[in-house]
């Protein structure tokens, strides 16, 4: 059943719906995981993002009275072959609009793979074990179960704010930002350390303009690991959580010659000292738990710990053909 109910529409959404788009995500998230895990900022990245175009690639969905019950949007900010799509929904009154959704989604993400020239194009989305209904609503549309991702979180009212002494020979610091070759190292790092894992990379010029998109940018907790004198890893923290007084550590990457040497833990030492001293009730990261460098390892020796594991399901679209309508 790919039809709303009697009486319910869909629009595209502009920067007005934020708000309420916000109000139906926390609600989303709280049913699944317990507690609301996305900022307005979020919002408002998630309908401007590089190559998504609000007024062509997403919907939200209303009901009778006109309040929005469901939003789906696309994410491919690289053009890569590569698509993750969302589609979010109120609790039990909003789940009609899941199918119709994603339905619409589907159809447009064929649009997307072929203007950015893939055929066949990878479509993935995630959902909580939990959220059945969007479970079947993905494997119903065809997708299947690829891999679990895990969100850790540690909490930093006991941490102190100086970070304890690192291994004999690493040492951590402050990335300069304002030295434009140490930021291409530090891209470069980034990209080099995930090459063995599933991360899609992302080019120099489109990462800089992903952070200079962000709302606020705390260079302060950005770090630079080193062995013996060596660039060997680097942290990338992020202020997505700021409005709920989180951190956020958006990418750690070793260097494979420098693995468990004790940088990753080093920098993440370092950034929880400095988090907590900014008074930050909790500091989170996403892992990947197929990822073959077992990175959750670490991050359970840090003390960290998982909030909620998330399910990453995948299927492929053709983009050319006779019939290429792949939702209904």
């Amino acid at each position: 059943m790919t039809e709303l109910p009697e009486g319910w529409r869909t629009r595209r959404p502009t920067l007005d719906d934020v708000p309420e788009l916000l109000r139906l995500v926390h609600a989303s998230d709280t049913a699944a995981v317990g507690e609301p895990d996305f900022t307005l900022d979020e919002v408002r990245e998630s309908l401007t993002a590089p190559n998504t175009d609000m007024s062509r690639d997403c919907w939200v969905a209303l009901d009778t009275a006109g309040g929005i019950v469901g939003w789906a949007y696309p994410g491919n900010t690289t053009g890569r072959d590569r698509e993750f799509v969302e589609v979010y929904a109120w609790p039990q009154r909003g789940e009609p609009s899941l199918r119709p959704l994603l339905a619409l989604l589907l159809d447009r993400v064929v649009g997307r793979g072929r203007e950015f020239g893939h055929d066949p194009y990878t479509v993935r989305a995630g959902a909580v074990p939990g959220e059945k209904e969007w479970i079947a609503t993905l494997t119903g549309a065809g997708f299947g179960f690829l891999k679990q991702h895990a969100r850790m979180t540690i909490t930093l009212a006991d941490t102190p704010h100086t970070a304890p002494e690192p291994p004999a020979g690493v040492t951590v610091r402050p990335l300069r930002h304002d030295d434009e070759d140490e930021l291409r190292r530090f891209h470069a790092t980034i990209e080099e350390a995930f090459r063995d894992s599933d991360h899609q990379s992302t080019d120099y010029e489109t990462w800089r303009s992903q952070i200079a998109a962000e709302s606020s940018i705390a260079w302060d907790e950005w770090f630079v690991g080193e062995v013996d004198g060596a660039w060997a890893g680097v942290l990338q923290s992020s202020d997505t959580g700021i409005d709920g007084n989180d951190a956020w550590v958006r990418a750690l990457a070793v260097l494979r010659g420098y693995r468990k040497r004790g940088v990753g833990a080093a920098l993440l030492r370092r950034a929880f000292a400095v988090y907590a001293a900014k008074g930050r009730a909790t500091a989170g990261l996403g892992v990947d738990l197929a990822n073959p460098t077992q990175a959750a390892r670490l991050y359970r020796a840090v003390g960290m710990r998982p909030l909620y594991e998330a399910n990453i399901y995948q299927r492929t679209v053709q983009t050319s053909g006779e019939d290429v309508r792949v939702g209904r």
